[in-house]
């Protein structure tokens, strides 16, 4: 995980310098900033250093090759990439590098090869390639500069000195001589599984994906809510470490005191053997942090708002002993966890809008994600949104997500099912409780004195939104370039109930 900056048709030392200032919490590891050319680009780079720490540094430039790179990720099948190519290329041990040489002998068809969660950028002083990952786990934003393009890895770093910033879209890649090109696209809903070959393939696939979110040269930790799907995803990467002789895996929780979240964060931790970490917040800690967050967040999404505070927090407290955590996000627009998804009857629509919420999710939640961890520079990897859980969970059919065999409504039904023997069951059948709700935020933010001014019409859904709002224009010298590219969940754009 890291930040980037990248200038190409020009080469403004000062505001790259800038800009790599403002995204410095993104990268405590190291800072690089190489000129393209004669004037003709820079690549900028801050680095949090999770593969080869002491020899990766960015921006990448091997001797004899025309090409540069700055990334901003994990290629998770980085090895198997390197050793499809020649060794006397590279110059590091890191993920990235690879990358870098797959651009130089294919153009933008390497980026169909990596297997993981990216954005970069690929420059000589003629050629420029940059492409983001499938979904959008990793963000990058576009803007210009007269003439020039400039990338970077926040709206903050790029917002008082670019114009036309918007966000680089997800899947898609970005050939200076060719244009834009989408190279990934979420998987429509198709075919028919059954219980038994529907639970095989569930946990055969999310333990890959687990399995290989467990390569770093650093240590890593687990986010643990007590929720379902934090727990699944902690059941199974301390069952992957101690079939390698590793038995230490560090757990993480963040909730009010006498919260749901801690309790059921310290019964999985107790069953599983986890290190375990928690912190009791008060409303003290809550208000201080607030501003912060909003800042990191570059959003007043009250929803987003609410449940990215706990994990600023939990963040925090995990970047004191660990530089990597897995997460459980994206089980819920998977498998139907969400309140709004019991709504609906036809099991086709739901399937549909499974698939729009996994498609929306580079907007909202994997922002906070994102933004919240690399606040405390601190990698969150996300096993869920695998492309090959993607495939998988649009396979498997929706009424197995929403509904038991004998017909009893259970969210995430077969999530519940497949891992049913790694977790008390308490925790394996425990209604599903929001990350803000389960923790106690979601209650406190909304009581707040200051959620209760006046909401500008149009401005803001809410008083407590108009008051995220307000709370994050102040930090923005040109806070009026901000709302365009402030998102926000849109429940008009979801696809009706056919039933």
């Amino acid at each position: 995980m890291c930040g980037l900056i990248a200038i190409w048709g020009m080469a403004d030392r000062a505001a790259a310098t800038r800009a790599l200032d403002v995204i410095a919490h993104r990268g405590p590891d190291g800072e690089g900033l190489l000129e393209l050319g004669e004037g003709r680009g820079l690549l900028g780079h801050r680095r949090l250093s999770i593969i080869d720490p002491e020899g990766g540094q960015q921006p990448i430039a091997p001797t004899g090759q025309p090409y540069a790179i700055v990334a901003n990720g994990m290629i998770y099948n980085y090895e198997r990439l390197r050793a499809a190519l020649p060794a006397r290329a590279f110059a590091t041990a890191s993920d990235s590098e690879p990358i870098l040489h797959l651009v130089h002998r294919e153009g933008v068809e390497a980026v169909r090869q990596l297997d993981g969660m990216f954005a970069f950028v690929v420059a000589s002083a003629e050629h420029l390639v940059a492409a983001r990952d499938p979904i959008g786990i990793k963000p990058l934003y576009v803007g210009r500069r007269g003439e020039a393009l400039v990338f970077g890895s926040e709206i903050k770093a790029l917002l008082d000195w670019c114009e036309d910033v918007r966000p680089f879209p997800p899947g898609h890649v970005y050939d200076s001589r060719h244009g834009w090109q989408r190279y990934y696209e979420v998987p429509r809903p198709g075919g028919e599984m059954g219980v038994d070959e529907a639970i095989a393939a569930l946990r055969q696939t999310l333990g890959e994906a687990v399995r290989k979110r467990l390569r770093a040269d650093v240590p890593l930790g687990c986010f643990l809510s007590g929720g379902l799907d934090s727990s699944i995803i902690t059941a199974l990467a301390k069952r992957d470490l101690a079939a390698r002789g590793q038995d230490e895996l560090h757990s993480f929780a963040v909730g009010f005191p006498g919260s749901p979240d801690l309790a059921n964060a310290r019964l999985v931790a107790d069953y599983l053997g986890t290190v375990h970490h928690e912190v009791a917040v008060d409303a003290a800690t809550v208000r201080r942090a607030l501003p912060r967050v909003l800042y990191h967040l570059e959003s007043w999404d009250q929803d987003s708002v609410r449940s990215s505070v706990p994990c600023y927090l939990v963040a925090r407290l995990a970047a004191k002993r660990v530089k990597v955590v897995l997460t459980g996000e994206g089980a819920d627009e998977l498998y139907a966890g969400y309140d709004y998804y019991r709504d609906y009857r036809d099991m086709d629509a739901l399937q549909a809008e499974l698939r729009r919420s996994i498609t929306a999710m580079h907007d909202i939640n994997l922002q906070r994600v994102d933004r919240m961890t690399m606040a405390h520079g601190l990698e969150a990897r996300v096993p869920f949104l695998d492309t090959a859980m993607l495939d998988l969970a649009m396979r498997i059919p929706a009424r197995l997500k929403r509904f038991a065999p004998d017909g009893r409504p259970v969210e995430k039904w077969i999530l519940r099912q497949a891992f049913a023997d790694l977790l008390p069951e308490d925790i394996v059948w425990r209604q599903k409780v929001q990350f803000d709700q389960g923790s106690g935020f979601a209650d406190f933010l909304m009581a707040e004195p200051g959620s209760a001014i006046e909401a500008e019409p149009s401005a803001a859904r809410s008083s407590e939104e108009a008051h995220y709002r307000r709370l994050l224009m102040r930090q923005f010298p040109n806070a009026q370039a901000l709302p365009p590219l402030v998102t926000q969940w849109d429940s008009s754009a979801r696809i009706p109930d056919a039933a």
